[in-house]
């Protein structure tokens, strides 16, 4: 099959319709979400000023690199599996079933702690509204808004392309408007008031806590590769797709974090709980600051009702293909949904909403970066070796210069995460690799009998 082949995918289900902008402009709507208007305050206090932008900016470095990862793995193996497909197909020969199981382990406490900042962050813009709120009413809004979605998904629902437009025009109308609210009342004093010492000696410690937050507004940018069998011309697609949108978030995450601090001084805008409200109130008053902070409540519920749809579809994949717990291949008997991954999901996102936000974020990133992230660099050398003849429409440029930078990157940001937040995803995945020693006993798996060995894109089309 020719690369830019518009017809149906080898199996039949897809057809390749997706270029470059349309790619592009998926991969934009899953990064931005909720995500900037609840970290801008605590970049700029983590960071201690208005040097914050150099987290963002960090944040890109490391996400181009790694995106060449992605980039070389999803066009040399398109389909709809993305981590766990290469995971598979890499570690095969010494270790059977291990990566990918751990992978979809950790997809279970990775996608509902994502999906508790979005909780999280519309709960601290409902803030705005109800400012004394106390501690028991928040968390049981939280729980109440987690239940909601999860019982909105507790159905059949073939699509979320309404969904996913209508969340990628709110989210562009939010940050157009906040960022035009901070131009409109701009003042370069605030904006460029680096405090004495900013890039001193602490200046690294602050940027590896500043750079976990970056990183965490720029997941996303390898929604493509989860959709290789929709690709047109992947080898173009897949790498353009990527880098183009993560250029692109740090422009405008870079606009959106100057006309910010252009408002108040930066101690005012680290304190903020819903800033994004703060910013349009003093440029054009309360009733557009309230249209604002609607309209960033409903993007954070949308992102949550998306996010926990997808992913809950995850682990019944791998289930459905025996490479995880049978029990998540069931699906509902009426509705034919994925139940027990959904309400799984759901409750571990209700549990991640007591905690604080910024642990949330460190616990997701230092989980997901051992297994997902580093796991990946190592599968995309492995391949190099063990399936030379593998068809790569897109090769990594400078090869291995982007492996070796994104690697560094993500020891740096793993090793800056929080000690809870190291010791909670670390015991997680212990009890992922016990889970999986107990299954592969049960299902005489590797290492209870010989890897089976199956190079699922060797030798076709």
């Amino acid at each position: 099959m020719q690369a830019n082949d518009n017809r149906s995918t080898r199996d039949g289900n897809f057809h390749r319709s997706i270029g470059l902008f349309s790619g592009t402009a998926i991969n934009m709507t899953q990064m931005c979400g909720i995500g900037p208007f609840i970290t801008i305050p605590i970049m700029v206090a983590t960071m201690g000023g208005p040097q914050a932008v150099i987290g963002w900016i960090a944040g890109a470095i490391l996400a181009v690199a790694d995106g060449m990862v992605w980039a070389e793995l999803g066009a040399a193996m398109p389909g709809s599996g993305g981590t766990y497909v290469y995971l598979r197909e890499a570690f095969q020969y010494r270790t059977g079933k291990l990566m990918p199981f751990l992978f979809i382990w950790t997809v279970l406490l990775t996608i509902p702690l994502l999906m508790s900042t979005g909780i999280i962050g519309m709960v601290e813009y409902l803030g705005y509204f109800f400012p004394h709120l106390g501690w028991w009413p928040q968390h049981l809004i939280s729980l109440a808004a987690t239940g909601l979605v999860t019982l909105l998904l507790y159905r059949r629902i073939e699509s979320i392309r309404v969904i996913t437009i209508a969340l990628w025009v709110i989210m562009l109308l939010s940050v157009v408007g906040v960022s035009a609210a901070g131009f409109w009342d701009f003042h370069p004093a605030f904006a460029f008031a680096y405090p004495a010492g900013a890039i001193g000696p602490h200046f690294f410690v602050g940027l590896g806590a500043g750079l976990i937050l970056g990183i965490y507004d720029y997941l996303g940018y390898f929604t493509t590769a989860y959709m290789g069998d929709e690709l047109r011309d992947p080898g173009r697609t897949m790498p353009g797709s990527i880098i183009i949108s993560i250029i692109a978030m740090m422009v405008v995450y870079l606009i959106l974090n100057i006309s910010v601090l252009g408002v108040a001084p930066w101690q005012e805008i680290a304190q903020s709980k819903s800033v994004a409200s703060l910013v349009v109130e003093r440029s054009w008053g309360h009733l557009a600051a309230s249209v604002v902070t609607i309209l960033i409540i409903v993007t954070a519920f949308a992102s949550v009702f998306a996010g926990l749809l997808g992913g809950s579809r995850v682990p019944y994949q791998a289930a459905h293909e025996k490479v995880f717990l049978s029990v998540f291949g069931k699906l509902h008997a009426k509705h034919g949904f994925p139940h027990v991954a959904l309400l799984t999901m759901g409750v571990v996102t209700a549990i991640g909403t007591f905690f604080d936000l910024t642990e949330v974020i460190n616990m997701l990133l230092a989980a997901t970066i051992v297994v997902q992230f580093i796991a990946q660099i190592a599968a995309l050398v492995a391949l190099r070796k063990r399936q030379p003849e593998l068809r790569r429409p897109y090769r990594q440029w400078l090869y291995p210069v982007p492996c070796v930078i994104a690697l560094v990157g993500w020891i740096y940001v793993y090793l800056s995460a929080s000690r809870s937040a190291l010791i909670l995803s670390g015991a997680w995945i212990l009890a992922g690799l016990v889970v999986f020693a107990i299954w592969a006993r049960i299902n005489r798996s590797w290492p209870f009998a010989s890897a089976e060995v199956h190079e699922a894109y060797l030798g076709g089309e």
